[in-house]
């Protein structure tokens, strides 16, 4: 806090932005620091525009990324929309999620989707796992085994399950609708030969849902079977 105090006051610096890599987590363990240093980021150095990366919603998937759960997320959303507005300026949250995590299987990406639809996310640009050298991530995706369990972890290696997956995270584009249906009957949250129902943007869909009664004479509708 300090340094973005001292950085203000220099002489020609009109703004210092941060636009990235912020550990809300570490600031919520923080109880005599962290909402200070939360009000002070969020008052005076975001652009209008904060990327943070929650990176996914399923318990299990953020335990192996040694993530905070999502609720970590939804309290700093929380605060970043007070503070914004104590600040009297409109900002927004980017966030960032991955797609065919080692330990990610098709349910829980079908949980992200839930998470991603029933709070508006549609994400425009969205990553999937690509192993990098020296990587915890890594070492599970080419061994299929957690180092420090010993035991066979998920990994996506078929293309068309990665694809599947990935149009999860993209939800509301018309071109994935396709693989997020074959993904959600995989999960059993569509029925075989059930669509998903557009009622303007974002989706949402009707499984498990049952029409209601046609309207009839005495409730303002026209006579039975028609309507």
């Amino acid at each position: 806090m300090q340094l973005y105090q001292k950085a203000r006051q220099v002489k020609g610096v009109k703004h210092v932005f941060v636009g990235s890599g912020v550990r809300y987590d570490l600031a919520h363990h923080d109880a005599e620091n962290g909402q200070r240093y939360l009000k002070e980021l969020i008052g005076h150095h975001v652009s209008g525009q904060l990327k943070v990366a929650p990176e996914h919603a399923a318990p299990e998937v953020l335990k192996v990324m040694k993530k905070p759960g999502i609720e970590s997320f939804e309290r700093f959303r929380g605060e970043f929309a007070r503070y914004s507005r104590e600040a009297g300026k409109e900002q927004y949250l980017v966030p960032y999620f991955i797609s065919s995590h080692p330990g990610c299987q098709m349910e829980d990406a079908a949980q992200l989707y839930e998470y991603l639809e029933r709070n508006g996310w549609r994400p425009q640009q969205v990553q999937d796992f690509t192993p990098t050298p020296m990587t915890l991530a890594s070492d599970m995706h080419w061994s299929g085994y957690h180092p420090f369990t010993g035991k066979p972890i998920h990994v996506v290696r078929d293309m068309h399950e990665k694809k599947m997956q990935k149009a999860l995270l993209r939800w509301a584009d018309p071109l994935q609708r396709p693989l997020v249906e074959e993904a959600l009957r995989r999960t059993g949250r569509l029925r075989p030969g059930e669509r998903l129902r557009t009622r303007g943007v974002p989706w949402k869909r009707n499984a498990g849902r049952r029409p209601g009664p046609r309207p009839g004479p005495g409730r303002g509708g026209g006579p039975p079977g028609r309507g």
